[in-house]
């Protein structure tokens, strides 16, 4: 790209950064310091409204830049990460998000911990959530430095570097400033746009082809370089049981996980109430499943026009498929066309990446204040004051966690985005979901069974990561010189989900107390009513 495109390009990145940065400035003035201003945007959104900021949240960089690449490189085996983040929503809508609003004012330790000692069950419920908060702020990282290397060309890994700085610095700045009134309406802004810009590259492609989607797809595997085998199952996912055994721990991570991911709870809790609650899962259901739909196009689309090779060339995990496909739409490299679509794309997949780093850091800080700090603190004060403090700590906090994804980005840049938060999603299936399950429908389901079920589930998945082929052992490893991998999976679901369950069944099977059946009649009937739900 020649000086005066990059600069049209980087002027439609800093249009929108200036953009949210007035939305942040906005909603900071109507700020009134009270938690649930900063947590649930005063609960004061439309279903609508919420619908529009749950799909921004949720079509992350892994969706627009991960999955069209993992399709582009890998035809349909790629095409399985879109079908898991979409079936995942069935589960939320049917079984989780009414019950959840009911039971909860701002962070799923709520929900877990609505009939348990309060204290063990935070501190393990918000260790977790904070754990996928930062796996899922990585991915998107990763994204944003792919992103600037393709739009600066050849400016070096010295300008990923900043860019993922930078990111990191925005998104403290919309937590600590905006809270969730900034962070939604910044979701809103975000899944317009990246609606639009996904609509407009896709009608694009069926163009480019006549309608034809047939030739589409042919055209697409005589490009990928590996023909039919392109549109069949096995390309990234056949051949010996490891790979298919890392296929089901894939779908169970991609299907359960999202009932687990802090971020998107937590968006429950900005509507008034549970009915609500259902009505923004089913406009994100309308709006994600489109969107998923476009990803399939693109991602077919960027082997057919782009080619495979040419993708791989670019990053090797295919996280710059889009950008390439733009570019090729508008008339070429070098092209005033090509550079206007891609500079568009780019500033709609920059949109992106900051609108959820800012929902995931929200979400984060959430946790360490409302249910590590609270848990932790000594009681002293007015409630008023207790609030004051703890939205003090929730900004600080976002700092934090701010810090440790850039660092986690860092070492993680070859990566693809839609693989990093498949394993985001696993350990989130591992560790929240299984006690978030037995909280709500198991009446006998016990304080240390809670805490059995988080930890069984979250050391697990972590250790089995840290001792699988992403950390080393092979080219495309967190560190390729060393090698020790003895699991042999790169997806850790299979075998921590499981014992997720597993030990939340055995530590309420050992626990010394007995449940409390009036607590648990009382959650009961709040969660299926709403009586007594904030």
């Amino acid at each position: 790209m020649t000086g005066g495109h990059e600069t049209f390009a980087l002027t439609l990145v800093s249009a929108f950064i200036a953009l949210t940065l007035a939305i942040t400035l906005w909603a900071g003035r109507r700020r009134r310091g009270s938690a649930v201003e900063f947590y649930a945007g005063g609960r004061l959104f439309s279903p609508m409204e919420n619908g529009f900021a749950i799909a921004g949240d949720y079509m992350s960089a892994a969706s627009f830049l991960g999955i069209t690449g993992l399709i582009a490189l890998f035809g349909y085996d790629g095409l399985l990460y879109a079908v898991g983040f979409l079936v995942a929503w069935l589960l939320v809508l049917f079984l989780v998000a009414e019950l959840v609003r009911n039971c909860g004012r701002f962070t799923l330790a709520d929900v877990v911990a609505a009939r348990m000692r309060e204290r063990p069950v935070r501190i393990a419920v918000g260790a977790a959530s904070v754990t996928v908060s930062v796996l899922y702020l990585v991915a998107q990282m990763v994204g944003a430095g792919s992103l600037v290397a393709l739009l600066l060309g050849d400016a070096g890994p010295q300008a990923r570097t900043w860019m993922v700085i930078g990111v990191g610095a925005l998104m403290v700045v919309y937590v600590a400033f905006g809270g969730m009134r900034a962070t939604t309406w910044i979701q809103v802004v975000k899944a317009v746009l990246l609606l639009g810009g996904a609509m407009a590259l896709t009608v694009l492609v069926v163009i480019r082809f006549h309608g034809d989607l047939g030739a589409l797809l042919n055209t697409a595997a005589e490009r990928s370089g590996h023909g039919r085998a392109f549109l069949a199952p096995g390309l990234k996912y056949g051949g010996d049981w490891t790979a298919r055994l890392d296929f089901l721990s894939l779908g169970l991570a991609l299907v359960l996980g999202t009932a687990g991911l802090p971020h998107i709870l937590s968006r429950f809790y900005t509507v008034p109430t549970a009915r609500a609650a259902r009505r923004s899962v089913g406009w994100s259901i309308g709006l994600i499943g489109g969107f998923y739909l476009m990803t399939v196009v693109l991602g077919f689309g960027a082997a057919a026009v782009v080619g495979s090779d040419a993708v791989r060339a670019s990053n090797s995990a295919g996280n710059t498929a889009v950008p390439l496909l733009a570019v090729d739409l508008g008339g070429g490299a070098g092209s005033t066309g090509g550079t206007v679509l891609f500079a568009v794309v780019a500033a709609v997949a920059f949109a992106t990446i900051l609108a959820v780093v800012a929902g995931i850091t929200l979400a984060s800080s959430a946790s360490v204040a409302h249910d590590l700090y609270a848990s932790l603190r000594r009681p002293r004060g007015t409630a008023r004051d207790a609030q004051r403090r703890e939205v003090a700590v929730a900004r600080l906090a976002a700092v934090a966690v701010g810090a440790v994804a850039i660092a986690l980005a860092l070492l993680a840049q070859d990566l693809n985005v839609a693989f990093l938060v498949g394993l985001a999603f696993a350990v989130a299936a591992s560790a929240n979901v299984p006690a978030l399950l037995y909280a709500l429908f198991w009446r006998r389901f016990t304080t240390r069974g809670a805490v059995w079920s988080v930890y069984g589930g979250l050391v697990p998945a972590l250790t089995l990561v840290v001792l699988s082929p992403v950390v080393s052992g092979g080219p495309e490893s967190l560190f390729p010189h060393l090698d020790f991998a003895v699991f042999p999976l790169s997806n850790p679901g299979a075998v921590s989900i499981p014992l997720g369950f597993l030990m939340g069944w055995l530590g309420t099977l050992l626990s010394p107390e007995a449940a409390d059946p009036a607590r648990h009649a009382e959650t009961e009937v709040r969660a299926l009513t709403g009586a007594g739900a904030v």
